[in-house]
């Protein structure tokens, strides 16, 4: 992986290295994170902290030590000489250069693409090590794959114009190459490669958005791969058992936040409720909020059904951790006046009590129960829209709910 000068690791990447990352869990075989720092210009050591942060997040792992390609300095170089001693490579200006064949071309059966073949005359001398000493991407990477072992190469399409370059440079130093891989890129709604103008796209973008790491790693292996025509929803078992680079479109992959989100809301929902709690108090630390942890995790079961995203809990339930201002617009005095009356002869402060006591309310002055309820709820939670009324006013409690309650007939009365 290339690290980003801005520190962020791109969720095209992240798709890539999660197929990698499939096909080699569900081959019994080894996943390796190597990081592209032949351009030395890059801030390298952050985006390599958080390119590993983010994978380990989403549930990926990897074997064996992270590793850099300027690490393999000595033996680029040596292989370098032994390119030049054989006449496949020659100097030009202090750098070592590469000498394409001229005639001919160079293919391969991509994995997920078929058959490809390349004109070896549309292929420059490329440059193999610099006149600094540092080796190119293009030489570095497939001395690497074969120092390494490598078996399968699953990367970007975008890369496509580089595999010849690297199989021909194998094939001059003897080894076979690998077999290549080129998954699709990711679009955006618009039909342009994913970028900011089109939201999120790094894993902190999406960690910070509220979605969890189970739902992002079953959206982004949907993103081009498919075990039949109809399953969506995979665990990261199933994902293993069944993945297969074969089924892997060779069509680009529409980024459907949408869908996402919806995926997501599947996710929440079946989270066991301590688990859910756990992961709501969790996501509120992490961005910095400082509620009650303990009221949050009494409020989670109220929400769990109703957010897709854990970033939805602060303007859904926000209200119980700070003062709420009704519109007057919405208030009904006399259906305030009439329920702070009620609530208050209650003797225990319980949601069935406290249901009970309004619906009686509400069928004694011939009301229907939404209409009778809303300006108790637009009163104690600022909104029409809000988890279970009767819950949250048995966890607002009796004083803070008959206090809401009379500062909104107050309000209501000062707009009348």
């Amino acid at each position: 992986m290339a690290p980003s000068p801005t520190g962020f690791l791109h969720i095209g990447g992240v798709r890539t290295f999660l197929y990698n990352w499939l096909f080699a869990r569900q081959q019994d075989g080894e996943c390796l994170l190597r990081i592209e720092n032949t351009d030395t210009s890059r801030e390298v050591a952050d985006a390599t902290e958080q390119i590993q942060r983010s994978l380990s997040w989403l549930g990926i792992d990897w074997d064996g030590p992270v590793t850099f390609q300027l690490d393999r300095l000595d033996e680029c170089a040596a292989y370098a000489r032994q390119l030049l001693e054989s006449g496949h490579a020659y100097e030009d200006e202090g750098a070592i250069r590469f000498r394409m064949p001229e005639e001919g071309e160079t293919g391969w059966e991509d994995v997920i693409r078929g058959k490809i073949d390349v004109p070896n005359a549309s292929i420059e001398d490329l440059v193999l090590v610099r006149g600094d000493g540092r080796p190119t991407y293009n030489f570095a990477s497939p001395v690497e794959d074969m120092l390494d072992g490598i078996t399968h190469v699953i990367r970007s399409a975008e890369h496509i114009s580089n595999t010849p370059k690297q199989i021909q440079i194998l094939r001059a130093l003897g080894v076979e190459p690998p077999r290549y891989a080129h998954v699709p890129i990711v679009l955006g709604p618009d039909g342009k490669k994913l970028s900011k103008r089109h939201g999120a796209e790094s894993v902190d973008d999406f960690r910070r958005e509220g979605y969890v790491a189970p739902a992002l790693m079953n959206f982004l292996a949907r993103l081009g791969w498919a075990a039949d025509d109809h399953t969506e929803v995979f665990s990261r078992d199933d994902l293993i058992r069944l993945f297969r680079l074969e089924r892997v479109s060779p069509s680009p992959g529409v980024f459907d936040h949408q869908k996402l989100e919806w995926l997501n809301g599947v996710y929440l929902r079946a989270m066991p409720p301590d688990e859910y709690a756990e992961t709501l108090v969790a996501w509120l630390r992490e961005q910095g909020y400082e509620w009650d942890e303990e009221l949050v995790r009494r409020i989670a079961p109220l929400v769990q059904g109703k957010i897709s995203k854990l970033s939805d809990f602060p303007a859904f339930a926000g209200f119980f951790f700070a003062e709420v201002e009704p519109d007057p617009e919405l208030v009904d005095e006399d259906v305030l006046r009439a329920a702070a009356e009620t609530l208050e002869q209650l003797d225990a402060w319980k949601s069935a009590e406290i249901e009970s006591a309004l619906r009686a309310l509400a069928e004694a002055a011939g009301l229907k129960a939404a209409k009778a309820f809303q300006p108790i709820r637009v009163a104690v939670t600022g909104s029409k829209v809000s988890p279970g009324l009767f819950e949250s006013l048995e966890l607002l409690g009796r004083q803070e709910s008959l206090s809401r309650i009379n500062r909104a007939r107050a309000a209501g009365a000062a707009a009348a």
